[in-house]
């Protein structure tokens, strides 16, 4: 018996006493107890048996490999949750064009956020409305109609109101406008739809039509003088929604990508679309601009509303999305804005927005990830715990992957809030690792720590640091460090950092470690995880 008892240390209370029970029910004796006084029985975090899958999932990257994919094959996810699981909706994107031909709006499913189902598509083909609208409006502007359009899926945003999931998806017209130099100067303009059903696990969707599309605001037209222009002539840009619904129970549209800022719509929340769109002041209004450009690189925005707080925040993602991508942050007491940075500076108004939460990064024994954003932020419902989930991929030219850079694997990470109330994003994605009791002693060791700049496509890489009893730093950077069991805050250097059990995803045999994650006066972050 000591032996079994010193075995099932490893395991959980609950598969303790139904080992007991099979041995009491196997042997025959009605009388057999447990011990009185067990050994206590704890997991140990050591064998705690984290995802194992590869980051580099090419040999499984095909369509009848789907089922295999997990988080593969992921990008401008939308999450949320329904009874027992999270949902995951995306862009129309895959290693290769895997997804062409299958429908569109691909999902998976999760009961913990680590382990994911592959579910299909959610459209089978383009609603007629898209078509009509757009010769519609091509014949109005004197341009001839187009009969077989080409579509581009992308971004999708699922929220529940009331009883119903709404969809809002994006959908693009890959067609050109010819110039008068014969130049193809620009692309038909993007709409964005919505879908709704009363049951995620049912797949069952009915589509509500167009809730708003892009529109010139008169200033420029759809011809350009060379093939070289390429300023935007749309007011907003149809794509990339995302749905808000306020305590006080309005619904709010945010979208816009690359042309002219982010902006919010108020919604009907009787029908999801605005109440009318009659002018351009119905399509919203700005909330958010990178300068004052007609042609600026943020897009992927997202609104979320934390009561803790009581501020609304704006995420958006700034730069190219193949490696550049990074996410920005900004704040306001109302829906509309203004809001501000860490700084204090108007983003609304075109300031540069801070605090930076992911950029390009890489930790040792891993090529590191690129083209970290455009994502979802979310709330498990029943530990108020919040999350992000984004792509990310792997960077340009890495050795032995034909087009790396075309790796998109989905990630999840935990989202902390420092005192002042700004969130920070884990070092490392989520694996649901058991909480354990982090003192002092804890961080005594070797760590990598990675001290972010913004810096266009580059890859920030970490160095090794070491802590000690002391209270001292040295190796990569040299200072001082304390902690605050009380608020599990690792103040290193000064910038206040949140800390996490976490799962060591580029060690060589992976294992359970700790990470911490802050900001520094300018809004740029701290990570770092002990090896």
């Amino acid at each position: 018996m000591k032996n079994l008892k010193n075995y099932l240390k490893l395991l959980s209370i609950s598969t303790f006493y139904l080992l007991m029970l099979s041995i009491n029910s196997c042997s025959g004796d009605d009388n057999l107890e447990p011990d009185p006084d067990p050994d206590p029985i704890v997991v140990v975090p050591e064998t705690f048996p984290g995802p194992n899958y590869s980051d580099n999932y090419t040999s499984i990257a095909s369509w009848e490999n789907r089922m295999q994919w997990n988080l593969a094959n992921v990008h401008d996810p939308s999450v949320v949750k329904d009874g027992d699981y999270y949902y995951m909706y995306q862009t129309d994107a895959s290693y290769g064009n895997v997804h062409d031909g299958h429908g569109h709006f691909h999902h998976r499913r999760s009961k913990d956020l680590v382990n994911w189902e592959y579910r299909g598509s959610t459209m089978a083909t383009a609603p007629a409305w898209v078509k009509e609208s757009m010769n519609a409006n091509r014949l109005s502007m004197g341009l001839p109609e187009i009969t077989n359009p080409n579509y581009g899926y992308w971004a999708p945003c699922v929220r529940k109101v009331g009883n119903v999931f709404r969809m809002y998806y994006s959908l693009v017209v890959n067609e050109l406008i010819t110039g008068a130099d014969g130049c193809a100067s620009w692309g038909e303009r993007p709409y964005i739809g919505l879908m709704e059903t009363t049951d995620l696990a049912s797949n069952q969707w009915v589509d509500k039509g167009m809730v708003i599309m892009s529109v010139p605001d008169g200033l420029e037209t759809y011809t350009r003088s060379s093939c070289n222009d390429w300023s935007s002539f749309y007011k907003y840009n149809g794509i990339d929604p995302s749905l808000i619904v306020t305590p006080q129970g309005e619904n709010w549209l945010v979208y816009g990508s690359w042309m002219t800022g982010i902006a919010v719509v108020k919604l009907d929340p009787a029908t999801g679309k605005p109440y009318k769109l009659e002018s351009l002041e119905d399509y919203g209004a700005t909330i958010a601009k990178r300068g004052n450009s007609r042609w600026q690189a943020s897009e992927g925005a997202e609104i979320i509303y934390n009561p803790e707080t009581d501020y609304y925040y704006l995420f958006m993602a700034y730069d190219e999305l193949s490696v550049a991508y990074n996410t920005r942050v900004a704040r306001s007491k109302s829906i509309m804005g203004p809001y501000l940075g860490i700084n204090g500076e108007n983003v609304t108004n075109g300031a540069d927005c801070y605090p930076m939460l992911t950029h390009p990064y890489g930790f040792k024994n891993h090529s590191g990830w690129v083209g970290i954003s455009h994502c979802a932020v979310f709330q498990n419902p029943d530990t108020k715990e919040w999350f992000f989930s984004s792509q990310a991929r792997l960077p340009e030219n890495v050795p032995g992957i034909a087009v790396s850079n075309a790796i998109m694997m989905g990630q999840v990470r935990e989202i902390q809030w420092t005192e002042d109330g700004w969130p920070v994003i884990a070092p490392e994605r989520y694996a649901a690792v058991p909480t354990t009791e982090i003192t002092e002693a804890s961080f005594y060791g070797t760590w990598e720590h990675i001290e972010m700049k913004y810096q266009y496509k580059t890859i920030q890489t970490s160095s090794t640091i070491f802590l000690t009893a002391d209270k001292k730093i040295s190796g990569g950077i040299t200072g001082t460090w304390s902690y605050d069991s009380a608020n599990k805050t690792l103040t290193i250097n000064g910038v206040k950092c949140k800390v996490k059990d976490a799962w060591d995803w580029e060690a060589s045999s992976r294992k359970v470690t700790i990470t911490y994650s802050g900001l520094t006066v300018g809004g740029l972050p701290y990570w770092g995880k002990k090896n």
